[in-house]
């Protein structure tokens, strides 16, 4: 039990840190064009590797899924909104658990 508290400490700590550090030892702004270019698409890519498997194994069948992330792909290229991608994927995973898988 108390090994449970211990890790759930560190891992404050850690995440502290983590946010905190960054505040601490960089004070003025940064003018390095190709860190300032990674650090714009750290969200995007932290966000897309977190998605990315949970849509692939959230549906009944991972074929489901990527012709979702196809689709959802193909309709956002196309400058459709995030909620019409988001419903149109929604339903062809539907659609494709129902009649196919």
């Amino acid at each position: 039990m108390s090994e449970t508290y211990i890790y759930i400490a560190v891992m404050a700590v850690v995440t502290y840190l983590i946010r905190v550090l960054p505040l601490t030892l960089i004070r003025r702004e940064i003018k390095n064009v190709t860190l300032r270019s990674f650090l714009y698409y750290v969200p995007y890519v932290t966000l897309s590797v977190m998605t990315f498997p949970a849509m692939m194994e959230s549906t009944g069948s991972q074929w489901s899924g990527l012709a979702a992330f196809a689709a959802a792909v193909l309709l956002a290229w196309r400058g459709f909104s995030l909620f019409s991608v988001a419903v149109a994927a929604c339903v062809l995973v539907f659609v494709i658990e129902l009649f196919i898988c």
